[in-house]
C-alpha cells in the first residue's frame, strides 16, 4: 500500500507548537493549496489541508516559519478522531510531515530542506549523492570509450 502526500502552499495561520510531557515537540499548521483548475467563475479555489510535524521537523518549523511562508510538504495522510467538549466525535484528516521544503522563508534566493534526523536523506531525480574523495570518477566516466565491446550472441539474454 502506498500512502504519500506531495503540496506546495502557503501556511494560512499561526503555527501551534507544543512540548508533551515525555518531550515529543508538534507543530500543527493549515497549508493552502490552490487547485490546478479553475471553478466555473473562472477562478481557482483553495483547499485548506491540516499539517502536523513532530520531533526535530517541529521544532524547525516552530523556529523559521511562520504565517504566509511557501512551503513543499510530503508526508503520508492520516485519520484521527476526537471527543470535543460537547461530547461530540471530530474526525480529522491530517498530513503528518515527513519531509519539507521552505521556499521562502525572508531569505532571497535561499531554499533549505528539512527532513527528520532518523531518516536517510531524499533522492533528488532518482539520483542520490555520495561522498567521494575522488572528485574525477562519477557522472562523465564512461566504460565504453575504448572502443568496441567483445560479445557473443551467447551473452545476450535475449
Amino acid at each position: 500500500m502506498i500512502n504519500s502526500v506531495n503540496l506546495s502552499g502557503y501556511i494560512s495561520n499561526e503555527i501551534k507548537y507544543a512540548v508533551s510531557n515525555s518531550g515529543t515537540q508538534m507543530a500543527q499548521f493549515n497549508l493552502a493549496v490552490q487547485r490546478s483548475f479553475k471553478n466555473q467563475e473562472g477562478k481557482r479555489d483553495v483547499d485548506f489541508i491540516n499539517i502536523s510535524a513532530f520531533g526535530k521537523t517541529a521544532e524547525i518549523i516552530n523556529t523559521y516559519l511562520s504565517k504566509g511562508e511557501l512551503v513543499n510538504v510530503g508526508g503520508r495522510l492520516q485519520t484521527r478522531s476526537y471527543e470535543n467538549k460537547e461530547g461530540q466525535r471530530v474526525n480529522v484528516t491530517e498530513v503528518i510531515v515527513r519531509d519539507l521544503q521552505m521556499i521562502n522563508t525572508g531569505q532571497k534566493n535561499k531554499q533549505q530542506a528539512v527532513q527528520p534526523s532518523n531518516q536517510q536523506p531524499k533522492q533528488q531525480n532518482g539520483w542520490q549523492q555520495q561522498n567521494s574523495s575522488n572528485n574525477d570518477s562519477g557522472i562523465n566516466d564512461n566504460p565504453f570509450d575504448n572502443g568496441p565491446i567483445n560479445i557473443s550472441d551467447d551473452d545476450l539474454p535475449f
